[in-house]
């Protein structure tokens, strides 16, 4: 990746300004913990009331909430509250991925 690293780490962090992908992200949980996600890929095809997914919300500093029956991540992105799908998440890891191939 972009750090040097062999792997990107699936976190992605929302800010005033941009999104930050891999290191850059991980780099920003103490600082913005909010709004920085890691683990989304545990919440694809889970439903919100899954034991297992109500036990993942209460170790993340991110909100997690319920739509429809599917888990939702909340964040602050350039002022605006936004909420992605865990497969959003996945996806702008993966994108960036594909970047540093």
């Amino acid at each position: 990746n972009d750090q040097g690293n062999r792997t990107t780490p699936s976190y992605v962090a929302f800010t005033d300004t941009e999104r930050l992908i891999g290191d850059a992200a991980k780099n920003q949980v103490a600082l913005n913990p909010d709004n920085t996600v890691f683990d989304a890929k545990r919440l694809i095809g889970r439903k919100f009331d899954d034991p297992k997914t109500q036990q993942d919300i209460k170790h993340w500093p991110f909100k997690v909430y319920n739509d429809c029956g599917k888990p939702k991540i909340q964040v602050q992105f350039k002022g605006e509250t936004k909420r992605f799908a865990p497969e959003e998440i996945s996806s702008m890891v993966l994108t960036k991925n594909e970047g540093n191939g």
